[in-house]
């Protein structure tokens, strides 16, 4: 490559190296932290100022260490992403921007986390950096092994569950959340996998040899196994759990979680969609709709009722 178009192809202003930084943060992603707000909803925390702030803090924390595992990712599959038929524009994958830059920002991240997280809660700090360690794991070894690779992905958001309860001290967040969060984890990682051997078809080995290792029946069994679970899971939730309230009003939310999750498979099996779930739920506005009205309902029941 000639001087030229190493020039073209790899912008070396400050200003260009920052916004394909921010490109490669994927502050597009952060909503998947979303989680970290269950157990101030669910332990009725919502408008106290001290729980609320502590939980904007620690969401915060999360959308920085997310930033720096994706960084990482990149790093570590910029060779496979320069062959994915949409991967391959990524910053590093294209070479606009610059693996130093990558490499620096990444340890700044994870390096202005620690002091603040240890300061807000011991428990927070270690959660946050469990987290970034099993990602970490995930983008070296661990998502080269099948079924492992999902279940990481599942224990991914759970620790934001577990966050979201330390930082707060929860008192009534029922375990069964965690169950249901598992579960519903499972069904957006299979989801996934399931979008990325639709689209990839049969380039699957150039990109991610682990895709090499599922199938169509093979993941939508298992998004079947997993989809029935959660449904039953949530709904011994809404009458089990003990800090629900006596009139088992809770259990008016079942419908909403049923029409989610068969909206997706609707949209998977019959419309083709092969955008991956959290990107369907962005885009899709019956999904949208319903998580409204459930979010609607859980308040009710919490705070009204």
């Amino acid at each position: 490559m000639n001087k030229t178009s190493r020039s073209a192809a790899e912008p070396v202003s400050a200003l260009a190296q920052i916004r394909l930084l921010w490109r490669t943060m994927r502050p597009k992603q952060w909503h998947k932290n979303i989680f970290i707000w269950a157990a101030l909803i669910f332990d009725v925390k919502l408008f106290q100022a001290q729980p609320f702030l502590r939980t904007l803090l620690a969401f915060g924390l999360f959308c920085l260490i997310s930033s720096a595992v994706y960084i990482v990712n990149d790093l570590v599959d910029v060779e496979k992403d320069r062959q994915h038929p949409s991967k391959r524009n990524r910053p590093l994958a294209s070479g606009a921007l610059r693996p130093g830059v990558a490499i620096v920002a990444a340890v700044t991240l994870v390096v202005i986390c620690l002091p603040v997280a240890l300061w807000l809660d011991r428990g927070l700090a270690a959660i946050l950096y469990g987290y970034f360690l099993l990602m970490v794991a995930y983008s070296f070894w661990l998502k080269n092994i099948v079924i492992v690779d999902v279940l990481t992905i599942a224990a991914g958001f759970v620790l934001r569950v577990a966050a979201g309860v330390v930082v707060i001290e929860a008192q009534r967040f029922s375990p069964w959340i965690y169950v249901c969060m598992v579960l519903l984890a499972l069904f957006l990682a299979l989801g996934k996998r399931r979008q990325e051997i639709v689209l990839l078809e049969h380039k699957s080995n150039n990109t991610r040899a682990i895709l090499e290792e599922y199938n169509l029946r093979f993941l939508d069994e298992m998004l079947a196994l997993v989809s029935s679970s959660t449904v039953m899971a949530y709904s011994l939730y809404t009458f089990s759990a003990p800090n629900l309230p006596s009139n088992h009003s809770m259990m008016l939310t079942i419908p909403f979680v049923l029409y989610g999750l068969f909206r997706y498979l609707y949209l998977i099996h019959v419309k083709g969609e092969t955008d991956p779930p959290d990107v369907v739920v962005l885009k899709d506005r019956p999904l949208q709709i319903d998580a409204v009205l459930f979010g609607a309902i859980v308040f009710a029941v919490f705070y009204v009722f």
